[in-house]
């Protein structure tokens, strides 16, 4: 009995501490591509198909979660999932998203933390 309080107390520990570090601050597939609507003037249709591959991304990256992958096995997923949206966008679209990428890449070198999008 013992042991089995401590690894709840342990788990909760755990799970406090996830939060504390923004993991549970994940947004919703259909979060970020609604954001992605505000920022870049998305059609209805856009939207849908953005949701729907996030979707898919949120899947797949969480089951590489559970099984306690790092981030360099996630990359292929997040690289893949940028590319096929990008098919998505518009021409101008597609190079004001590079851009919203890039500046996200130059703030989480300089420490400055995630920008909310992958």
């Amino acid at each position: 009995m013992r042991k089995f309080l401590l690894m709840c107390c342990v788990l909760i520990g755990m799970t406090a501490i996830c939060r504390a570090q923004g993991g549970g601050m994940r947004k919703s597939p259909e979060e970020r591509a609604k954001q992605l609507q505000t920022q870049l003037k998305l059609s209805d249709d856009q939207t849908a198909k953005i949701t729907a591959l996030y979707k898919v991304q949120a899947t797949k990256m969480d089951s590489l979660r559970t099984a306690g992958a790092d981030r360099s096995a996630m990359r292929p997923v997040m690289m893949a999932t940028n590319e096929q949206l990008k098919a998505i966008l518009t021409a101008d679209q597609a190079a004001a998203y590079q851009k919203m990428m890039d500046e996200m890449r130059a703030q989480r070198q300089q420490g400055g933390g995630g920008g909310g999008g992958n």
